[in-house]
């Protein structure tokens, strides 16, 4: 074994102990080891104890840990460390500028586990709750996370649109008279993206492969005849085809849809279509309806295509207001004002439903009984002061382990709808996770289940429970069924909404918004209810404001 990868194992020992708040001298000895066996100027594998314990800024105690990690190659400490702290939490150590001190109160204070769940306390502006954090700091972690989640090679569809969208208008200067489309993943809407795709129809594509060439719009461009390659500041591949205007619309469909899809439909063509005019005469000479980039997913719209039923998609106008957010009441930024105004005079909504979280979520602020009591005040105060605009009082109430609701049954009442969600205890077996959901499901104030599997994407896969059995439960009960707009969670996932609304179940695009900016979310929400074939007649969201109240309004009734 090398000296760094000793050195190394010496480093993580100490954060631990540090973490698990152990003897400081101790701590302060390990570090100093640490950086004398990183600077060795000769190996200390093969020295024996004796020789070990001689160097400089070494000692007995490390001496006989180097020696453990060189014969068996661990140290029995270190694995009782590793035993009683969460994996992911050991990942978190690797974040630079957060040390184990902080790492500890991130645990045990907001009992955060992994990567994943600290990014998106970040953008909830949970962070900033704790001792010894503010808003730069925040920041910053949120920015290290996301240079470390893209260097996984994935990333988010909502971290790649602004660059897709800019490499776009930068392609349009370099070919300003051709044909420029985005496609594949990204012009699927797909919630995860591996790699930007465009493609370029030109009658003249010399000049311009060339000029990309020759550009910085991209790192290490290669060129290969009519194909460019090259990656963003921030890793992201990025391919551009460059092809005759002539054969542009076949290549478009080609490079659009998954293989699946593509090969679904080409089955039904017996013409030659390689020179189509458009992608509608594609989808024509297959006796399908021309299908909106967002279901080129497998053959799941196919039939209906050549039925001609495919749904008119919903689209972010459709969206009359904002269920399930959160304000300064809970772990929110603004104010219930501030958002209702907001939501009022920006976006051009009817209402607002606030849910901010119930009292279980420590964490969060939850509300106690005695604080909802005094928001419900305020809400009426500002719905008689606030024109042409609704306030609905909500909740995000935890689903409890046993499925039970985080308020009694007379406080329940008291609100026009509740989001029942999970937030803790995610590890579950399967059929305990799914009697819970239906546990809550079945409580008759239950209005909406909130991100379901409570996924975070690239970092948490979420609750693991049966799909079916928790929508035919809703489907039993009339509870609507959350598409949460953020775009790390985008839960429920769009590959189930059909299933969803084939049951009769309404889903809700709720952007779960901690501060004004969040409620822009819902543009994600849209992508993605749009990827399961949501039309709006079966968005609740989508219902006016007479509409919507009339269904909280029946609810109630049949309480």
């Amino acid at each position: 074994m090398e000296n760094k990868p000793i050195a190394r194992t010496l480093r993580l020992l100490s954060q631990l102990m540090e973490l698990h708040d152990e003897n400081p001298f101790k701590i302060k000895s390990l570090v100093n080891a640490a950086f004398k066996v990183d600077k060795l100027p000769y190996p200390a594998a093969g020295k024996s104890l004796a020789e070990l314990e001689k160097i400089d800024g070494i000692g007995k105690s490390t001496a006989t840990k180097i020696a453990e990690l060189l014969d068996t190659g661990t140290i029995s400490e270190l694995k009782d460390l590793l035993a009683a702290t969460p994996k992911g939490v050991v990942e978190m150590l690797g974040i630079k500028g957060i040390g184990p001190k902080k790492i500890a109160i991130i645990w045990h204070d907001l009992g955060i586990e992994n990567i994943g769940e600290l990014y998106y306390a970040c953008n909830e502006n949970r962070l900033v709750e704790a001792k010894g954090f503010g808003l730069k700091t925040q920041e910053e972690i949120r920015k290290v996370i996301e240079f470390k989640i893209a260097s996984n090679g994935k990333f988010l569809y909502s971290q790649v649109e602004p660059v897709a969208n800019d490499l776009y208008q930068q392609i349009k200067g370099i070919f300003p008279d051709a044909f420029v489309k985005i496609t594949g993943a990204y012009r699927r809407c797909s919630e995860i993206i591996t790699e930007l795709t465009f493609l370029v129809g030109t009658l003249d594509s010399q000049i311009g492969i060339d000029a990309i060439a020759e550009s910085d719009i991209l790192q290490n461009i290669t060129v290969n005849k009519h194909h460019i390659t090259g990656k963003t500041p921030n890793g992201l591949p990025v391919d551009i085809t460059v092809v005759a205007t002539k054969f542009f619309y076949n290549e478009l469909f080609m490079q659009t849809g998954s293989e699946d899809h593509v090969q679904a439909v080409l089955e039904r063509i017996t013409d030659n279509i390689e020179e189509p005019e458009s992608e509608d005469m594609i989808y024509m000479k297959a006796s399908l309806a021309w299908m909106p980039p967002e279901l080129r997913e497998g053959d799941t719209f196919i039939k209906k295509a050549a039925s001609n039923t495919l749904p008119r998609l919903i689209t972010y106008h459709d969206l009359k207001g904002a269920l399930h957010n959160h304000s300064t009441w809970s772990d929110g930024v603004n104010t219930l004002e501030e958002m209702a105004l907001y939501c009022r005079d920006q976006l051009k909504l009817e209402y607002l439903g606030i849910s901010d979280h119930s009292k279980s979520a420590f964490y969060a602020k939850g509300l106690s009984i005695e604080r909802v009591l005094q928001q419900h005040e305020e809400i009426d105060h500002l719905n008689k002061k606030i024109s042409h605009f609704h306030i609905f009082k909500g909740i995000e109430s935890d689903i409890l382990n046993d499925g039970a609701l985080d308020y009694p049954d007379e406080i329940l009442k008291k609100f026009d709808f509740i989001v029942a969600s999970v937030h803790t205890n995610l590890k579950m077996d399967k059929d305990k996770a799914t009697a819970r959901l239906i546990g809550a499901i079945e409580n008759p104030y239950t209005t909406i289940l909130g991100h379901p599997t409570g996924r975070l994407l690239l970092s948490r896969k979420g609750y693991d429970f049966s799909y079916k059995k928790v929508i035919d439960a809703c489907a039993a009960n009339d509870v609507i069924i959350e598409i949460n707009a953020n775009p790390l969670r985008l839960d429920l996932d769009w590959r189930w909404h059909q299933y969803a609304l084939d049951k009769g179940v309404k889903l809700s695009i709720n952007p779960d918004a901690h501060r004004n900016e969040g409620f822009l979310d819902m543009h994600y929400g849209i992508l993605a209810a749009r990827k399961g074939g949501l039309y709006k007649e079966a968005c609740l969201n989508a219902f006016s404001l007479d509409e919507i109240k009339k269904v909280f309004e029946s609810k109630r009734a049949g309480k």
